[in-house]
């Protein structure tokens, strides 16, 4: 169990990137979603003992994990949105690198490790090849390896999909399943969908602040009944922006479907819609006056 207390970080410039956060997350993938600028990133940060908070606690069990760095490194497998390669160091040495920087110092060991994980993320045929040259999937996939030595209890991973393409993004989604089956481990993201495809709990996150946390089916459920959608021309949205609370629009056919959020049936030709985890995202936003940069 990780257990997050009132957690705040100012930072210099005077934003507060985390306002009394407060999560309780299970074994399992937990999805934490928001936009740009919600704080996720300097939550994962703090989580990972990169940076230090200005007051409250966070304990992964017994782990105090503001005051015990070091332990928690020994049980954390930290997947940042960018990480850096050497230029001509293949995979198969770099894991090999990382996994003494974690302790596993016998050399046996160490082998049977790194040639579990390069097999594990589906790199074996090219672990001699340097990993500057990857695809952005394979250095996404490279980067879970390095994330899984040591057997962690926790795994943070931040931004992993974004820019990946639809066959990466779906290998890089069973494998995250995979891991999460013995292992916290927290997807940070702003793309919906990874977050309705891979997890059982789940919040919301802007400004700093926890807007919303539960199961995903038990946040749909709290808006059934009052999405409404309707297709427009794209030369009308602007009006119905201002008569209607909006949540976001798509594109069918060449034209513009839009969804609304309404107490009671708005009438004009709108129809209840199944409510999704992307109008529970964006009704949440909306209620909380947070917007989403183009």
């Amino acid at each position: 169990m990780l257990s997050i207390k009132d957690l705040s970080k100012t930072y210099g410039n005077g934003v507060k990137a985390l306002d009394g956060v407060n999560l309780d997350i299970s074994k399992g993938m937990f999805g934490l979603l928001g936009p740009n600028g919600a704080g996720k990133s300097s939550l994962m940060r703090t989580l990972a003992t990169l940076q230090d908070a200005d007051s409250g606690t966070a304990f992964l069990n017994d782990i105090d994990i503001l005051n015990e760095k070091e332990k928690l490194r020994q049980v954390l497998g930290y997947l940042p949105q960018e990480f850096g390669t050497y230029p001509r160091v293949s995979a198969l040495r770099m894991l090999d690198h990382f996994a003494v920087l974690k302790g596993v110092v016998n050399k046996g060991e160490r082998k049977e490790l790194v040639d579990h994980l390069l097999q594990e993320v589906n790199l074996w045929d090219v672990r001699k090849t340097a990993v500057s040259t990857y695809s952005g999937g394979m250095k996404q996939r490279f980067g879970i390896a390095q994330a899984l030595i040591g057997d962690p209890r926790l795994v943070i991973v931040d931004e992993p999909t974004a820019g990946l393409d639809p066959q990466e993004r779906r290998r890089f989604h069973n494998l995250l399943a995979d891991i999460g089956e013995e292992t916290v481990v927290i997807l940070s993201t702003h793309i919906v969908e990874d977050v309705s495809d891979l997890c059982s709990d789940m919040a919301i996150m802007g400004k700093g602040k926890i807007l919303i946390h539960g199961k995903p089916d038990d946040v749909i459920a709290r808006l059934d009944g009052a999405i409404y959608s309707k297709i427009i021309d794209r030369s009308e949205l602007d009006e119905y922006e201002a008569n209607y609370q909006v949540l976001f629009s798509t594109l069918v056919g060449g034209r513009t479907r839009i969804h609304i959020v309404s107490d009671a049936d708005p009438g004009n030709e709108f129809v209840v819609t199944p409510v999704s985890l992307e109008d529970v995202y964006f009704s949440t936003l909306r209620e909380h006056q947070i917007q989403i940069a183009a």
